[in-house]
């Protein structure tokens, strides 16, 4: 027969008797620890004997300890910081990526790692600072993304805090990296080529429009990748025949000038470069474009299912994983300077026949094929 509740704690000894007393979940306070104390201790020398000293502030001791271990262990999560030089909103699906990149590496936020995030909001100036910052909570790793601004100020912040970064710009030409096979220092991380790329995505744009002789282009003045981007599309251009016109900006204000200027120039189609200002403000420039009537070119996927008519490259969400993932091995002890620069692989054309029937274009049923993503 079973023994009733009360019957069977009484003839618990004493070690049992406080260990069901502190699984039940009662707090442990200076004066229930010493009624505790009472109760085994003496309450029951009767039937068991007296505890010993030692015995009880072993079991209590380690009762106290544990919440305390606890915590000191969450404390010691190795920590990431995360800038970028764009709004948080804006890039929340970046930011995903980028964990999830570190989940594939066994982190995850909050069990195992601890994310320090830092936005510019645009802003470049506020980089250094935001940079700095990190370096001062001694973080295990800087993640450096939103383009060469936020990689430029984790550079000058810290010469041996390892660095992961998307870089437009090949970083061995901008003094990053030793070599793209063997980064050296501090610094590795993903090259996206946007330069090299430039070439393919003026081709692309004379495919959607053959019979433009008049294409613009935009880009940023100040984006350190401009002049390869600019040099490499005029250069593609020339060779397809067609003349390409560059108008930039860098505020919101110089897009209104731009895309008037554009107009001014009665070009047929319009090649937007790729800048991280531009994609912040990928809505309001599409919008513009469609004011317009520009067949539009873009190189982010996010343009195109913002109304874009057609976009080509690199992923970008693809390219936040890979910089998890190498955040990751670094915090399991492998050297940025032993892993290779990743060179994307991974490319997308997305064309939106919405925006196309907008603008009453047809869109060659080769490029179609080709489409990794179509908009209906």
């Amino acid at each position: 027969m079973e023994k009733p509740k009360g019957l069977k704690t009484a003839l618990m000894t004493p070690r049992r008797r406080l260990a069901e007393i502190l699984r039940c979940g009662e707090p442990l306070t200076r004066s229930s620890s010493i009624r505790y104390a009472d109760t085994l201790a003496w309450g029951s020398t009767m039937q068991f004997g007296q505890v010993k000293r030692r015995e009880f502030i072993t079991l209590l001791g380690g009762a106290v300890a544990s919440p305390l271990t606890a915590r000191a262990q969450q404390a010691k999560l190795p920590v990431v910081g995360y800038m970028d030089s764009g709004a948080r909103d804006a890039n929340a699906h970046l930011a995903a990526a980028f964990r999830q990149g570190l989940r594939e590496a066994g982190y995850v936020e909050g069990e195992s790692v601890t994310i320090e995030y830092r936005y510019a909001d645009g802003d470049y100036d506020r980089l250094p600072a935001l940079a700095t910052d990190l370096v001062r909570r001694q973080v295990s790793v800087i993640a450096a993304t939103g383009g060469e601004p936020s990689i430029s100020a984790a550079k000058t912040a810290t010469a041996t805090i390892p660095i992961v970064f998307d870089s437009a710009t090949n970083p061995v030409d901008v003094g990053w990296v030793a070599s793209l096979s063997r980064p050296g220092g501090n610094m590795t991380g993903v090259n996206q080529m946007v330069g090299e790329l430039a070439t393919k995505e003026v081709g692309l744009l004379h495919a959607l429009m053959p019979q433009a002789k008049e294409v613009a282009m935009l880009a940023g003045a100040r984006y350190q990748s401009t002049p390869t981007m600019v040099e490499n599309a005029q250069a593609a251009a020339g060779a397809l025949g067609f003349t390409l016109r560059v108008v930039t900006a860098d505020s919101e204000q110089e897009l209104d000038t731009a895309f008037a200027a554009v107009a001014r120039q009665h070009a047929s189609a319009l090649f937007v470069a790729p800048n991280p200002f531009f994609f912040r403000q990928r809505e309001r420039i599409v919008a513009l474009a469609a004011r317009h009537a520009l067949p539009a070119l873009y190189v982010r996927r996010e343009f195109s299912v913002a109304g874009g008519l057609a976009s080509y490259g690199t992923s970008l969400a693809d390219t936040y994983r890979q910089i998890g993932v190498y955040a990751g091995r670094i915090l399991k002890g492998e050297k940025p300077a032993d892993l290779p620069v990743i060179q994307p692989t991974r490319f997308e054309l997305v064309i939106n026949l919405k925006t196309a029937k907008f603008l009453n274009l047809d869109v060659p049923s080769t490029l179609l094929a080709l489409a990794d993503e179509v908009i209906e």
